[in-house]
């Protein structure tokens, strides 16, 4: 039976530590010089208990995670201090011994599962192969037990999946199976690197919900590290608040966030989203900003633009329809398609921003990419600012594209790595001949100091910008053809918590001083109730629910919106004991068979502008 949270932390208290961690420094030699990247770090993890490790990129979180299960390279780094797993030191043991501690006393999940899974090995192999490395089994035991944890972590028919390969799953049900891994030998301690972060809100919730309930089955300890305060605050029973290397503040969850004393906790607290913060406001609106060093507030919440309610649209798009044949065979006959877009419709207009919402696989992404032509659409009527894009030659087509700009999740994938930041911000305006080459450094000089760089920083390379720092950079080209329209693919996604704030707080004031269109292409629910005049959900490429945000927010219809939004972690640390029931269905597939005719969907509207598809 599980146990209440307050019988946990009673048991919690009584309990020996299953890891202690004791004055931890660990060093990485650089230029000949060893520089401390984690300083002292002492804290212990009962059984049972979930201790949060919480900072933002370059803390040193995940480094202290590497240390105690010595993953560090070894001739480049140095550990010391003192980390025991019931009672034995982990940093005295050798190699040999350390080996059979890794995966079978403490187990480790990565932010990643693709790149800790082996591509070319079945997800059975690869699990039953951790059982076989840390216990005399034989394969059949082996493959028992695997389908068992495949069973335990809530994987839909495990026995015709066991023989499946990690391509044919979905993020989520990866990260199912790096879990399946690492309780694969029972381990003492599990410790998760920001399991979550890649993934879908509903995925995000099923995977909390399923590490909650085994630790309750397996009586583990678990160290989890993360810089989503939602998460901290549904899953910890302590934590620890890292800035720099050091822990500037470690106490209960429940102090941590209504009486956190330092400036950053204070400043990470301010920055998380909130589901439910913009009730009865009609405007998006900025996040309030908190300076680390101080804990002054630098920037108060302010409301954004209102679009004009007569302008005519910058960007619509009619029964918009993407699809992608499915060819096999000898002779590559034509056997499918996947419907990723179909049958979508709406408009934006000029300082609007229409959000498109919804889990990986349902159409975001292709719809925006559809509009630019990036995806060239099946059917259907796209107008952006004048022009049929449909029908434009390449010339005309290359012309329109200065109308409307891309923001992609991932800078350092869209960025040149051999270009200096500047080059890669002059580059559109150099290539569509809008003016000379002084003329183009002048105007990305200017457009470095609104996304808030400095015009020094232009001739740095991409890797020596922070991520936060490269999407301000994408952003600063985006801008640079002075566009009416800016798609935002995934823009903030990636980004810590207070650096996505500044972000969105950044796009915020750009569409108010360039009147932008913004199309914000999302799934997270929570800044896009702060950015969004307008929000879309999508599934399985079909908008379900679209209208005012106030009105699909505050008044939710369609089941599908009402899940999205039930999974989303909410700062509040009362929530620690939530179930939230989620189904842990895969989204289904949108692939279909040939000469598929797709029903005609009808739509009510429950308020005005606010259209729901009926089922």
């Amino acid at each position: 039976m599980t146990n209440t949270v307050e019988d946990t932390m009673t048991t919690i208290a009584t309990a020996e530590p299953v890891l202690q961690v004791e004055g931890l420094t660990t060093s990485f030699r650089v230029g000949g010089t060893w520089r401390k990247v984690v300083r002292d770090m002492s804290f212990s993890v009962a059984p049972r208990e979930t201790v949060a490790i919480v900072g933002e990129s370059g803390s040193g979180k995940s480094v202290t995670s590497l240390s105690i299960m010595r993953l560090l390279p070894k001739y480049s780094s140095r550990i010391e201090g003192s980390v025991r797993l019931g009672g034995r030191d982990l940093l005295a043991l050798s190699d040999e011994e350390m080996r059979k501690v890794r995966g079978n006393d403490i187990s480790m999940i990565f932010q990643e599962p693709m790149t800790s899974l082996n591509p070319i090995f079945p997800i059975g192999k690869q699990i039953s192969e951790a059982i076989l490395c840390h216990r005399d089994v034989s394969k059949a035991e082996a493959k028992r037990e695997v389908l068992q944890l495949l069973d335990k972590v809530r994987i839909p028919n495990a026995m015709n999946r066991f023989d499946e390969f990690p391509h044919q799953f979905s993020g989520g049900m990866r990260q199912r199976v790096m879990i399946a891994m690492a309780l694969a030998s029972r381990p003492k301690l599990l410790i998760a690197d920001e399991p979550t972060t890649a993934l879908d809100v509903t995925i995000q919730g099923q995977i909390l919900d399923l590490i909650k309930e085994l630790q309750d089955e397996e009586g583990m300890a678990v160290l989890f590290i993360t810089h989503d305060m939602g998460v901290v605050a549904e899953v910890s029973d302590r934590t620890i608040v890292m800035f720099r290397g050091d822990a500037v503040e470690t106490g209960t969850t429940d102090d941590i966030f209504h009486r956190g004393n330092h400036p950053y906790t204070r400043a990470l607290l301010s920055a998380v989203p909130r589901l439910g913060s913009m009730n009865g406001r009609e405007n998006p609106a900025s996040f309030p900003i908190i300076d680390i060093a101080s804990g002054a507030l630098t920037r108060a919440e302010e409301e954004g633009p209102d679009p004009a309610p007569h302008d005519q649209p910058v960007l619509s798009v009619q029964n918009l329809v993407t699809r992608f044949d499915i060819r096999s065979g000898l002779f590559s006959r034509r056997t499918g398609a996947v419907h990723a877009v179909e049958n979508v419709s709406f408009s934006v207009k000029p300082g609007e921003t229409l959000s498109l919402v919804g889990e990986s696989g349902c159409g975001k992404s292709t719809t925006g990419r559809s509009i630019t032509r990036l995806v060239e659409p099946t059917s259907g009527t796209i107008e952006v600012d004048g022009y049929n894009v449909r029908q434009l030659d390449p010339a005309t087509l290359r012309k329109m594209r200065r109308t409307i700009q891309m923001v992609f999740q991932d800078p350092f994938a869209s960025l040149d790595p051999r270009m200096t930041a500047g080059r890669a911000v002059m580059e559109p305006f150099i290539e569509h001949k809008l003016g000379s080459t002084a003329r183009a450094r002048d105007k990305a000089a200017d457009l470095f100091e609104r996304v808030g760089l400095s015009a020094e920083m232009m001739d740095r390379y991409p890797h020596e910008f922070s991520g936060g720092q490269r999407q301000r950079i994408a952003i600063a080209r985006s801008l640079m053809l002075d566009p009416k329209v800016i798609i935002a693919d995934e823009a903030v996604s990636a980004l810590d918590v207070s650096i996505k704030a500044q972000v969105c707080n950044l796009l915020l004031d750009l569409q108010k001083d360039f009147n932008l269109a913004y199309l914000f292409i999302s799934h997270d629910m929570a800044v896009v109730e702060r950015v969004s005049h307008r929000v879309a959900v999508m599934y399985l490429g079909e908008i379900v629910e679209i209208g005012p945000r106030q009105a699909v927010f505050e008044n939710p219809q369609h089941p599908y919106t009402k899940k999205l939004m039930s999974a989303v972690p909410v700062p509040d640390p009362a929530r620690r004991s939530l179930r939230r029931d989620l189904m842990t269905d895969e989204i289904l597939s949108p692939v279909r068979p040939a000469g598929y005719v797709p029903p005609q969907r009808q739509y009510r509207e429950v308020s005005e502008g606010h259209l729901v598809q009926v089922e």
